[in-house]
């Protein structure tokens, strides 16, 4: 039967909720949207209903994960809960917290002031609201209860004491304790005897808990065992001794150890180890869990002075745009020759040192540009079978933007990747370093530390310069759980190292600016403004000139634009680099232009077309003489052959005692034969001193284009995920419908239908069907549904109907044709359809009901069509 249900709302006792299910009921929709916001690993997948998002997020993975999440001050909150019983009080917290106010604390710990407590009691509501809005924590305020996976990941044990570096409480302790061994205990603590071990574990715990009884007994101890006492007292909270476990009274003591055994002061852990309960750490520390409470943030405290913002912003400026050239110089050297691929992937140690030699930088500082270009998808494998590094296409669409865009491409690169360019040449887990470009430099933590350190730079005052050390107190505070494996060096966990590792390539990449935080950049993290419009003001303009000078060098000034600084890097080497770049001629440089199709026409014009000064003459010799030799020696691949129209030159050759290893064979007055490659002769001759030019098998010359080699397209290497992505809008509130929605039909009170004498399964008539059905529609009511799939599961489900049609006749419902005409054959079944929201649906589809049947059809769309065949006898309402 086919029944309507309105929106039904859970009453809340006024004792609180008595289940966290109960309590996530409650929330609205938006607070269950940040909770699957800030907990994404609770969407994979999507729960059924609150009772399956109450069983994940109360696994134990899930809680880790959140715990990782939160700052200091919210971790050492749970962590006071979890040193608590279950039904604690924020009073309650807030005193192991900061200690009783009249207890005066342990000598060990940090002192706390007056505003130290205010500042403790004003951010333990922020604390706890977070704790609550992420599900670690749940009840009235009155009685609080950690979840249970949380509870047992923070609750200090013998075995790991946690953070607070407490004990077991002593019931803890005393679990399979004798109950004589319990009264033994209470005789030497001067305490009477109780019935039961149950009462006796309660009355030892009063007595520890009592501030006054507590020290009376303490007061009796010899000094010996209070010095034993405060060497555990923070921590770790056990100690190794022989035969822990044997029974020993008052009278039988002999040593401090013994003591404290004897009056259930130090209670066995294991037979050779004794351990600090709870209760009497507590009292010793003056009440508090936690040696340093820091309720906020310490503040970054910058040594050196604040400089201009201009300052900060043009060094950022000029070296954005080196960085720019350095990249296009890196890639432009790797496509005219591209290094292989090791077998396990990644660059060899030779190729990068003749990277960083051809760039003239160190092997740490060319290997992060090489993972720059590789992470902003210009540089990849060729995919062939003797694998080279070369540049992508996606290259050549990049040399197409300008300086500016260009930077923002490779600044948003950087900020994303999970590359760690500083780990290229450490050791791997087996000794072995690892390759730069290799597959062992992705680590997870590095983008959230790269963001987390820029973002202390950018609270800085606009030109204010911090180091690594400045910043790593704050960035422990807010991460306390997330600073990785320590290093093997001793260089501190990998946070540390990533966050030394942040500034430096900052620098180098112009984010930064004399350790400052420039203004693209912050347009970078913010995302308010384009960062590629605050920084093109900030370039240098690049020039269309150079100077030629007559010792055969030309000087560029400043920065070149692309198209020039690539033709001029064609026909001459570059000597030296800086504020101004010098360009040397020199006879192989003219004979790469002219190998790359140039003529000495084209070089002259082009030289006195950018350069301020005519061309000087002895450039203008060179430039003809190299024209003028160049190609009149002709290499081809006969294996190989050497032709030349005059005779005296191929003789010259032949008599030469430097062509000996080319083996050269007179064939004919201007052809020589000769037993090596085409490429071997054509350096071989040039090594000589002469300027042959390679030609096809046609007799053309070949045309060496020196930016040819380009791999096939290649995306971006995808950064390896830190989680679950984040969830968008849409999809949370896809999936708080869908939880609400299994809810609603897990907790609706169902009426059992009367089944219809001689049938199985109840079922209503289609005109029925059809009248509930419109009914809801026009209501805005929701109805519940028995649905049979076409394996024959039966389910119930509450939907929200959005709009439903009348079916077509059936074979039994005399159906008669067209009016006026003679009745005709029975109509194929046409059934009443329903459009509902995805949301109930999708929990049929998902429980695995068929969705492309002739019973029951689920069409996708903006809505989904499900088809209920009234008069099917396998179907029920």
């Amino acid at each position: 039967m086919t029944t309507p249900q309105g929106p039904q709302r859970q009453a809340k006792s006024a004792a609180g909720p008595r289940t966290l299910a109960e309590e996530l009921r409650a929330r609205p929709d938006d607070d269950l949207a940040a909770l699957l916001r800030s907990r994404p690993d609770l969407l994979n997948p999507v729960p059924g209903d609150l009772t399956q998002l109450t069983a994940r997020l109360s696994s134990r993975a899930s809680a880790l994960r959140a715990l990782e999440r939160l700052d200091r001050f919210t971790l050492q909150t749970a962590e006071a809960l979890a040193a608590l019983p279950d039904g604690a009080t924020p009073a309650a917290v807030r005193t192991l917290l900061a200690g009783p106010v009249k207890v005066k604390p342990h000598p060990g710990a940090t002192p706390l002031s007056a505003a130290d407590r205010s500042a403790v009691a004003a951010a333990l509501p922020r604390a706890l609201a977070t704790l609550r809005d992420r599900a670690l924590l749940w009840g009235p305020d009155n009685g609080l209860r950690l979840v249970i996976a949380v509870r047992e990941a923070l609750a200090p044990t013998a075995v790991n004491p946690g953070r607070t570096g407490l004990g077991p409480t002593f019931a803890e302790a005393t679990t399979g304790m004798s109950p004589a061994r319990l009264q033994q205990l209470l005789a030497s603590a001067g305490q009477p005897a109780t019935p039961d071990p149950v009462t006796a574990v309660a009355a030892f715990t009063a007595l520890l808990s009592d501030r006054a009884r507590c020290a009376d007994l303490l007061a009796t101890a010899p000094e010996p065992a209070l010095r034993l006492l405060d060497r555990l007292v923070w921590g770790p909270p056990t100690g190794t001794v022989p035969d822990a476990t044997r029974p020993v009274t008052a009278e039988d003591a002999q040593s401090p150890v013994e003591w404290l055994l004897a009056r259930g002061l130090l209670l066995p852990s294991s037979p050779g180890s004794v351990v600090l309960p709870r209760e009497l750490a507590l009292h010793l520390r003056g009440g508090r869990a936690h040696r340093t409470v820091e309720p906020l943030p310490p503040e970054p405290a910058p040594a050196a002075a604040p400089r201009e913002a201009r300052v900060v912003d043009g060094a950022a400026a000029g070296q954005a745009h080196t960085a720019v050239r350095t990249v296009e110089e890196l890639l432009d050297l790797w496509g005219l020759t591209p290094p292989p691929t090791l077998r396990a992937g990644g660059l060899g140690v030779r190729d990068l040192k003749r990277t960083a030699q051809a760039l003239d930088s160190t092997e740490p500082v060319a290997a992060f540009w090489l993972e720059l270009a590789y992470t902003a998808g210009l540089l990849a494998p060729d995919g062939e079978v003797d694998e080279h590094w070369a540049p992508t296409p996606g290259y050549d669409e990049w040399l197409r933007l300008d300086t500016a865009e260009r930077w923002t491409v490779l600044a948003r690169a950087w900020l994303a990747a999970t590359r760690v360019p500083a780990l290229a040449g450490a050791p791997d887990g087996k000794g072995r370093p690892r390759a730069a470009l290799g597959p062992e430099l992705d680590r997870t933590l590095a983008p959230s530390v790269r963001r987390a350190a820029l973002a202390l730079l950018a609270e800085l005052p606009p030109g204010t310069a911090a180091t690594a050390g400045e910043l790593l107190p704050t960035l422990r505070w807010q991460r306390p759980l997330r600073g990785g494996p320590a290093a093997p060096d001793g260089g501190g966990d990998l946070r540390d190292q990533l966050v030394a590792w942040t500034l430096a390539e900052a620098e180098l990449l112009g984010v930064t600016g004399r350790g400052a935080l420039a203004a693209p950049a912050r347009a970078l993290l913010t995302a308010e403004h384009d960062p590629a419009a605050v920084l093109a003001p900030l370039l240098p303009q690049p020039l269309d000139h150079v100077i030629l000078q007559p010792d055969l060098t030309a000087i560029a000034p400043g920065p070149l634009l692309t198209p020039l600084a690539q033709a001029l890097a064609l026909c001459a080497d570059i000597e030296s680099k800086g504020g101004a770049t010098v360009y040397r001629f020199t006879p192989g440089s003219v004979r790469r232009a002219l190998d790359a199709g140039r003529t000495a026409a084209d070089l002259r014009a082009f030289l006195a077309q950018h350069s301020r000064t005519p061309v000087p003459q002895p450039l203008g010799y060179l430039i003809d003489d190299v024209a003028r030799r160049h190609g009149l020696l002709r290499v081809g691949a006969a294996s190989s052959y050497l032709r030349c129209d005059d005779p005296a030159l191929l003789n010259e050759i032949l008599a030469d005692r430097r062509s000996a290893d080319l083996r050269l064979r007179l064939l004919a007055p201007t052809v020589l034969a000769a037993q090596a490659a085409p490429d071997v002769l054509l350096a071989g001759l040039r090594a000589m001193g002469y300027a042959p030019a390679a030609e096809s098998a046609e007799g053309d010359v070949l045309i060496t284009r020196p930016d040819s080699h380009r791999t096939p397209p290649r995306a971006a290497p995808v950064p390896v995920p830190d989680g679950p992505p984040a969830p968008d809008d849409t999809l949370l509130a896809a999936a708080v419908k869908a939880i609400r929605a299994g809810d609603r039909a897990a907790t609706a009170v169902r009426r059992e239908p009367t089944a219809p004498a001689g049938r199985q399964l109840p079922r209503t008539a289609a005109a029925e069907t059809l009248a509930a059905l419109q009914t809801a529609v026009l209501l805005g009511e929701r109805m519940w549904i028995g649905y049979l799939n076409a394996e024959g599961l039966a389910s119930q489900r509450i939907i929200d109907p959005v709009k439903g049609g009348g079916g077509g006749g059936h074979p039994q419902s005399g159906h008669r044709g067209p009016p006026g005409g003679p009745r005709g054959p029975p109509k194929p079944l046409s059934p009443p359809l329903v459009v509902c929201s995805g949301t109930a649906l999708a929990q049929i589809a998902r429980q695995g009901d068929s969705g492309a049947t002739e019973r029951n059809r689920i069409d996708t769309g903006r809505g989904h069509e499900v088809a209920f065949p009234g008069d099917h006898p396998e179907h029920s309402r």
